[in-house]
């Protein structure tokens, strides 16, 4: 700690007994941009601590990348989903919809509460927020930095338990929501700062390094030797002429008597491949992260959308009732944050249109235009038949023909190609087609 703790380092060779037996005895003074450095990150670097959240954030490369990973998670909307006879539908009026998406009841919106716990996950010990009820009804979200989070857990290995002590009180496990990273317990997580914390290190330390060479004006740091013994007032004199230079004031020239001289104590930037080493450490960190920054959709599928299909199993865990568990989920609506550009839009419309996934309607409430009549057909191929999925009638273009579902399964039945019971089957699954316009 002592390079890092004083200014200049004095060491005057006449103080040891071997130095006192010459009055010719060589002295060196430190000189450089050592600076008193009081940074928390720096002084835990070197006593080899974790670094927090708030250190890692420091480092431009982990703050570009956080925020990139939590904004676009923040940026697409809570939906909630339910199953009925088979079929997924939309539900559109809960009022927790209103807690994720907008007003959280907290002095974070929605967009601001879903990027805190996302931040939390990534570089802390996991997110957490308060659920607020007012019997079976959530009123309000509130997001709890987790340096207020304390676990009291159980020494039991298998049963596990736990409670969550946040600042003078103590609350149970549903009372919160936990976005976990990398849990073995589902009581806190453990985040990148503590996983790679030599990496982020050495990324904070060669930010400290470039500091140091803009503070100093590019100078370098040394050591001034002279072949005779120097006096404490000339120590003190030449310690005020070079913290002088290196703070890049007028006094920018240091005159050096006879028989001193500057030996220079540390490699160029070129020579220790400064540049070069901050794109590796840049694409280090790109990859902790698993951003590609060549390759959106790579980005998305193995660096966004694990997290957000961690914090949809959060969300379904604590915001679900018992009863509407394996009911009901929430789900992130990626459609904004992955639509292609137009060209790949069309030929996926395209594909689906021919394989009679999506009718012609479906494709254009995707790209938010009004619906038109007569489009809600699904094209089975012009030498099959049209489904029309809102009379539930089939249309079979070279023949002129127009039958029911009921009809036609009638019909296959008594010319005895199916079953009455496939003929069921198959009218059950064609209502559902009609009702699930998006999967």
């Amino acid at each position: 700690m002592g390079i890092f703790s004083d200014f200049f380092k004095i060491r005057d060779e006449t103080a040891s007994p071997a130095a006192q037996t010459s009055d010719t005895a060589t002295s060196q003074v430190t000189v450089g941009d050592q600076g008193t450095i009081n940074d928390v990150l720096l002084r835990a670097m070197l006593n080899d601590e974790v670094i927090t959240k708030q250190m890692a954030l420091t480092i431009p490369a982990v703050a570009s990348a956080v925020d990139l990973v939590a904004g676009m998670i923040a940026s697409m909307p809570v939906k909630l989903y339910k199953y009925h006879k088979g079929v997924v539908e939309e539900i559109t009026n809960d009022g927790r919809l209103s807690l994720l998406n907008a007003d959280t009841g907290d002095t974070l919106n929605g967009f601001e509460w879903k990027k805190a716990m996302v931040t939390d996950y990534l570089l802390g010990r996991g997110g957490y927020s308060y659920i607020e009820r007012s019997g079976n009804d959530i009123v309000g979200l509130y997001y709890v930095d987790e340096d207020y989070i304390s676990i009291l857990r159980s020494p039991d290995p298998i049963f596990k338990s736990f409670s969550i002590f946040c600042y003078d009180a103590e609350y149970q496990p549903y009372e919160f929501i936990r976005l976990l990273r990398n849990t073995k317990d589902g009581m806190e997580g453990q985040g990148v700062t503590a996983e790679l914390s030599k990496q982020l290190q050495t990324a904070y330390q060669t930010l400290i390094y470039q500091l140091g060479l803009v503070k100093s004006g590019g100078n370098k740091r040394g050591f001034l030797k002279s072949q005779r013994k120097i006096g404490q007032t000339e120590i003190n004199a030449l310690k005020t002429a070079w913290r002088n230079l290196y703070m890049n004031n007028e006094e920018n020239v240091v005159v050096l008597n006879n028989g001193l001289e500057f030996q220079e104590a540390a490699n160029t930037s070129v020579e220790m491949q400064l540049n070069e080493n901050k794109k590796t450490l840049n694409d280090e960190i790109n990859s902790i992260f698993h951003i590609n920054t060549s390759d959106f959709y790579d980005t998305f599928k193995v660096g966004i959308y694990p997290i957000a299909k961690a914090f949809e199993a959060a969300l379904n865990s604590s915001l679900l009732l018992e009863k509407e568990k394996g009911k009901k989920f929430f789900e992130f609506d990626v459609k904004e944050i992955i639509k292609a550009n137009i060209k790949e839009r069309y030929e996926a419309y395209r594909m689906a249109k021919e394989i009679g996934f999506m009718t012609k309607n479906e494709f254009r409430r995707m790209e938010n235009m009004n619906e038109i009549e007569g489009l809600d057909v699904i094209d089975y191929g012009l030498s099959a038949v049209l489904f029309d999925v809102n009379e539930k009638t089939y249309y079979t273009p070279n023949m002129d023909a127009k039958m029911a579902i009921e009809d036609q399964e009638e019909q296959k039945v008594e010319d005895g190609e199916i079953t009455p019971d496939q003929a069921k089957e198959v009218e059950e699954l064609t209502e559902g087609v009609t009702k699930n316009t998006w999967i």
